[in-house]
Order: C-alpha cells, then structure tokens, then sequence
C-alpha cells in the first residue's frame, strides 16, 4: 500500500503555507504528495413540514426546486475545491513535480480517517478557511484539535509563510509518548541531518538529566547532532522563549495520551502550545 504525505487544502490563508511544508516534508520522505480537499457537505436537506399550508403540487414544486439548489451549490462547491487543488499544486510546481489532486465529502476528521491507513504524515494549518492568523491570541481551529485527538498518523501544524527547518526542539517530557516521538525522529528522514535540540521544562535534578542522556543517545546512534536542556519556568512560556533564543525552525511534541486522566492533565499543555508557537508544531502519537 502506497504511505503518502497529506496536505490538507481549504482555501484559506494558509493554504499555500501548508502545500509548502508538505512538498518538503514529502520530498525528505521520498513518499508521493497527495493535495485533498475535503467538500464538507452540511446540507439539511427539507425537514419542513408544509401540511396544512400549501397544497401537493406547491410542496412538489418546491422541493424539486430545492433538490436543483443543493445540485448546483454542490458542483460549485466541488469546482471551488478544483480551484483551491490547482491553486496550491502551483504553489508548489517548482518543489513538487506531480502531487495527485484528491477531493472527498464529509467531514474533515471521518474524511481522513477513512484514509487514515494510507497516509504517513499529515500537514494542515493552525486555523481553517473560518479562521484568522490576526488575533493576538492565535487560537487552533476546532477540527485541527478533533483531528489530532482522533487520528493516530502525525500531524504537522503549521502557520505563517514557509521557511524549511534548519533546527528543530523536541520538547521531552520522558512521558512514553515522548520517548516514542524521539525515536520517531530518529529513525525518519524528514530531519535527518538537521541539529536536534531536546528540552524539559522541570527541575535541574539527576533523574531529569538521566532521562535527557537517554534521548541524546537515540538521537545521536542515528547521526544527530544533539542539544539537550534543562529549563525552568512554565512550559508554553519557557519553551516559546527558548525556540526564539535558539532560532528552532520547528517543534516536535508527542500530542494526546489515550488515558482520559492523561488527556486532562497534558491535553491542555499540548493545545496552548500548539496556539502559542511561533514555528510549526508536528505532534506525534
């Protein structure tokens, strides 16, 4: 079975931003690019209860007029999605050769679920075509999270223009989600080659830097070159400072446990980080 990167387009602002970081990341993969639109489609279709007010042939008249709307709105719909596809795929055209163009219906989430055993990395954008870069208060848009908390491929979050990472944070909680995503990073190509920072946000003591030494040399029996930390302070708050200190490019995380408790307790540092930063966030299962 064909494992491919997944760009996923909707038109909006970031649209080509996310097109960008899936042709590199695709290209460093050495996987094939798919570009897919999802048409989400919401229509209510007629759940109005006309008897008593208007007789058989008026109802008849008006849902067949009914049923020609929700055709057209439908083939606009899927050419609007062409022209974002085509949009993007030209956005591109001078990274990647030949992304397949793929549209589906339904919503975003059970859309990639569906495909979820052929994909390998998915990129998508901090907020969707409803949403605003703006705000001072970025905030992630609601299918973005459902996405993460429901999909077990990774996904890269990403926002702003396009710059291809030169370094990269994982920031390490020795949780086994964590331990999992510095191996994930060890053994992929997508940062082969780029300096690896490793960061806890905690206390100085040897327990933490034992669980530090243990990530540096997962990373570094791969080749990586590897700066370990240990930071005080609140963790969104601390890490933001250190990536802008340290000119990282992109941050990996591991995202949601699959423990309810786990997800009360983390889910929250996972989505003010993800709202917060000021580089792409690829958070790992």
């Amino acid at each position: 079975m064909t494992v491919n990167t997944v760009a996923c387009i909707d038109g909006s602002a970031l649209s080509d931003t996310v097109a960008s970081y899936a042709a590199w990341s695709a290209k460093r993969m050495g996987s094939p690019l798919v570009l897919l639109n999802v048409l989400d489609d919401n229509r209510s279709g007629d759940s109005s209860d006309f008897s008593g007010r208007i007789d058989i042939d008026q109802r008849q008249r008006i849902l067949e007029e009914i049923a020609e709307l929700e055709e057209k709105r439908a083939k606009l719909a899927r050419e609007q999605g062409q022209v974002f596809l085509q949009a993007a795929q030209e956005h591109i055209s001078t990274e990647f050769e030949e992304p397949l163009l793929r549209q589906r219906h339904g919503n975003l989430v059970d859309a990639l679920l569906d495909i979820e055993d052929e994909v390998r990395l998915l990129v998508i954008g901090r907020q969707g075509k409803r949403g605003t870069e703006s705000r001072r208060k970025r905030r992630i848009g609601h299918q973005v999270e459902e996405l993460v908390r429901t999909v077990s491929r990774p996904v890269w979050v990403v926002h702003g223009e396009f710059k291809a990472p030169e370094r990269i944070l994982i920031a390490y909680d020795h949780s086994k989600t964590a331990q999992k995503a510095v191996s994930m990073v060890a053994s992929s190509p997508l940062f082969k080659g780029l300096p690896v920072h490793v960061v806890m946000v905690g206390a100085d003591s040897k327990d933490h830097q034992a669980q530090l030494h243990w990530a540096e040399q997962q990373l570094q029996e791969q080749g990586f070159a590897v700066t370990t930390a240990i930071i005080a302070g609140d963790v969104e708050e601390a890490l933001n400072a250190y990536i802008a200190e340290h000119n990282i490019h992109a941050m990996v995380m591991g995202a949601y446990g699959h423990s309810r408790i786990r997800d009360f307790f983390v889910g929250g540092h996972t989505n003010a980080l993800v709202q917060s930063a000021q580089v792409p966030v690829l958070l790992l299962r």
